[in-house]
């Protein structure tokens, strides 16, 4: 299947019109057709292609229109899955065009108007995940003129990738994170084509830009095989973890020399890797600019991951995008200069690390940013490397924290002068990093709090669009949802995607059409036509779990109903309380232990199967009689001892029955997606089915100290029970008719907590235990 929801209804005359614009005055469909051979220069190679594909299933295309046929929906169909592309799926429908199109998802239309039906037909996707139009003009058929043309709300790909200016400027921030008396400058990396008129701007804010330091990196992964801690019982009102707010800098800004109209340095490509998603605008006529911000390479100050500073930097590109802030021509000379090229009008895109400096900026509620499409963003530093208490890893990065990702983007000591002139002062900086965020306590602070960016979802003053991972145990699913649940108090459009992949992009997914959704969101957003994408685009665009090509729009994410479950022994019921008491021992012999910390996914199937069950209690419903969607949060209420006076639990909710269940690491297809012509081609993408017997759904984390919540810490003595709160994170997940939905309750998670080892029992007071579903009916 191929969803398409970029694609906007039209008035007739508006297609005749774009139809004209492009060079499709006919109604005649072999001229048409013909004009749809771009590769095919001369009328004989046209009618070589056209004798080589199938207008009836006994009959070429040439004889068809030499004999001057009729024509009908069955032939322009049969043609039309020719010209896409899916000749296997012709052949697999008995060369059906119109069953082909229905297998695919595809528009079908009447044929007695064949403008319109050739105009639906440019506006369909076609094998390799490009429009049949966007595919046509990077064949060449339309020139690459640097002119803007618009067709059914989108830009096409008419400019020059070939000959893009590529230069580079320094931007004045506000900030002095090196103390040096000067503000910190910021190096601000442009790529655009060429264009009489003023540019939309894409702008990438990435720490990553500049490069890696990978060895330094690694060299400063903290040890995981270390001992939960008991901490001293704490009394904290929420004030006194409230981060007061960026004070203004004392440093001056630098005396304006003069002014200058050309820039002076200039580059053959991107430091970094462009982001796709960038290269795709390129060509369809929007400027890109990307910064690794304060304390990379070629900039001023220090590296402090997610901090105020490093978000005022990269708020600092935007004011100067938009004219409202100085930049310079080099870091010295303090000659002056202006995007004179920039319309002023700019969104923030990237993933990861990129999209959460993005949804920061948002939150700034600066002048000239328009939009942000975050994906895969955090929007609380601490649920990242902490979580109720614990110190908590992004699934896959066992001991990583916030001074170790700083130092893997510390980039000015890849400068040999740069670093010489500033490792003391590094060091020193990385000394204090580490001990405000505290890994022997794990408790929520100011250091965190200023970190948190849902504090100031008040100044977003845009139109928001998310897209996120249901499996990312990366940037965990709360990050999104969170930030989800607080914009329903701002009056401003929110878009998400919620895909049933890891901590991917989606920008070049077989089965949905991102890029031409975020291209008519743009039109709306940067280029001021009334494409009604805020309406058009979907709220909630959901991809199925158990369909590999299957996406659902929705109105909502999290509006599900409670339905609670009681915990017996083995069981999950909705009947009835059961008295009683089980237990699990988090302990194990040294080669198991070592085992696993080398090998945290098979531990995560070994406890999940049972394989390991003195180490964990698991709970199971019985067959499921009918499919049911979990549709937000799901709460644990449990009653919990530990046998001394420290304990951590967690929890995973797994979907057990035998089945085909989506992988969460999509399959690179044969085909490529071209962004523009012949440029930055990237591999398509497409989510596929393997046979399990059981898949994680969701899981959480929490120290028992901290069941009032993050910033306080709570007493615990060893054999009494404490009533425990956790909500796990977030889905939207559908169970299967015969399938069990469990619940598996441990403590020690290999993968993303320390690993102590102690040899500690839990005990869950069953009757005083239940799990809480948020549940839709579909």
């Amino acid at each position: 299947m191929i969803n398409q929801y970029g694609r906007i209804k039209v008035d007739l005359a508006t297609e005749l019109q774009e139809l004209k614009a492009l060079g499709f005055s006919s109604a005649n469909f072999e001229t048409l057709l013909r004009q749809a051979l771009p590769s095919f220069h001369s009328m004989s190679s046209q009618n070589d292609w056209l004798r080589l594909h199938l207008a009836t299933t006994e009959q070429d295309i040439y004889s068809f229109f030499q004999q001057k046929l009729a024509l009908d929906q069955a032939i322009f169909y049969r043609i039309g899955a020719q010209l896409l592309g899916f000749n296997d799926e012709l052949a697999n429908n008995n060369l059906d065009g119109v069953a082909t199109f229905q297998q695919l998802g595809l528009p079908i239309v009447a044929v007695d108007n064949i403008p319109h039906a050739w105009y639906t037909l440019l506006n369909t996707h076609n094998s390799t995940g490009l429009l049949l139009i966007d595919a046509l003009v990077s064949q060449g058929y339309l020139p690459q003129n640097n002119q803007r043309l618009i067709f059914n709300g989108k830009s096409l790909p008419t400019f020059d990738t070939n000959d893009l200016i590529r230069e580079s400027v320094w931007v004045e921030t506000s900030v002095d994170t090196d103390n040096d008396g000067q503000l910190d400058l910021v190096q601000v990396d442009i790529v655009r084509p060429k264009s009489e008129t003023p540019l939309p701007v894409l702008f990438t804010a990435s720490p990553y830009y500049q490069g890696l330091n990978v060895k330094e990196n690694d060299a400063k992964i903290h040890s995981v095989n270390v001992p939960l801690q008991r901490k001293e019982p704490t009394q904290v009102d929420k004030n006194d973890v409230t981060y007061q707010g960026l004070s203004a800098s004392t440093a001056k800004p630098r005396e304006v020399a003069g002014h200058a109209t050309e820039t002076e340095v200039s580059f053959t490509a991107e430091a970094g890797l462009p982001v796709d998603l960038n290269q795709y605008f390129l060509s369809r006529g929007f400027a890109i600019a990307y910064s690794a911000g304060v304390g990379t390479r070629h900039a001023d100050g220090m590296q402090d991951t997610g901090s105020p500073e490093q978000v005022e930097s990269m708020k600092n590109v935007v004011e100067w995008l938009a004219g409202n802030r100085v930049a310079f021509t080099n870091r010295y000379d303090n000659m002056a200069i202006t995007a004179d090229w920039s319309s002023h009008k700019i969104a923030m895109t990237g993933r990861s690390y990129l999209g959460t400096l993005a949804t920061a900026v948002a939150t700034t509620g600066v002048e000239g940013l328009e939009t942000v499409v975050s994906e895969a963003a955090i929007s609380n530093w601490y649920q990242y490397y902490r979580d109720n208490g614990l110190v908590v890893a992004p699934g896959g990065f066992p001991g990583e924290d916030m001074d170790v990702l700083a130092e893997l983007v510390y980039t000015r000591m890849k400068d040999p002068a740069d670093w010489w002139r500033t490792r003391s002062q590094w060091q020193a900086f990385q000394s204090e990093t580490a001990h405000l965020m505290a890994r022997d306590n794990g408790n929520y602070d100011r250091y965190w709090d200023s970190r948190n960016y849902l504090n100031h979802i008040q100044n977003i003053k845009i139109d928001m669009l998310m897209v996120h991972g249901l499996n990312d145990w990366n940037v965990k699913p709360r990050q999104v949802y969170q930030l989800w649940s607080a914009l329903k108090q701002n009056n401003h459009v929110k878009k998400i995607y919620l895909h049933q992949g890891e901590h991917i992009n989606i920008n070049n997914n077989r089965s949905l059409d991102f890029s031409d959704q975020i291209n008519l969101w743009f039109s709306e957003k940067l280029l001021g036509l009334h494409v009604d994408a805020t309406t058009a685009l979907p709220t909630v665009t959901w991809q199925d779990n158990t369909n590999p090509e299957a996406w659902h729009a929705l109105e909502d994410w999290g509006i599900g109903e409670k339905v609670s479950y009681h915990f017996a022994d083995k069981k999950l019921s909705r009947s009835s309380q059961s008295a009683g008491e089980v237990s699990f021992r988090d302990w194990l012999p040294e080669d198991q232990f070592n085992h696993y910390g080398k090998h945290f996914n098979a531990w995560r199937q070994a406890i999940i199967s049972g394989k390991i069950a003195e180490t964990a209690q698991i709970f199971k419903t019985e067959a499921l009689s009918t499919a049911q969607t979990i549709d937000g949060e799901i709460t644990l209420n449990l009653r919990v001892k530990s046998s001394k006076n420290i304990g951590l639990l967690s929890a995973m909710i797994v979907d057990y029955g035998t089945d085909q269940y989506l992988k969460v690491s999509p399959t690179p297809q044969e085909a490529t997606v071209d962004r523009g012509r012949n440029f930055s081609p990237t591999r398509l993408m497409a989510f596929e089915m393997t046979k399990a017997n059981q898949k994680m759904v969701t899981l959480g984390h929490i120290n028992l100290q901290n069941r009032t919540n993050a910033w306080q810490t709570d007493d615990l003595q060893a054999d009494e029970f404490v009533n425990v709160s956790l909500t796990l994170q977030p889905t939207h997940y559908q169970m299967r008719s015969g399938h069990q939905l469990g619940v598996v309750l441990y403590a020690t998670d290999f993968e993303m907590t320390v690993r102590g080892n102690q040899d500690i029992v839990y005990t869950i007071d069953l009757a005083n235990s239940q799990i809480d579903l948020p549940i839709v009916n579909k």
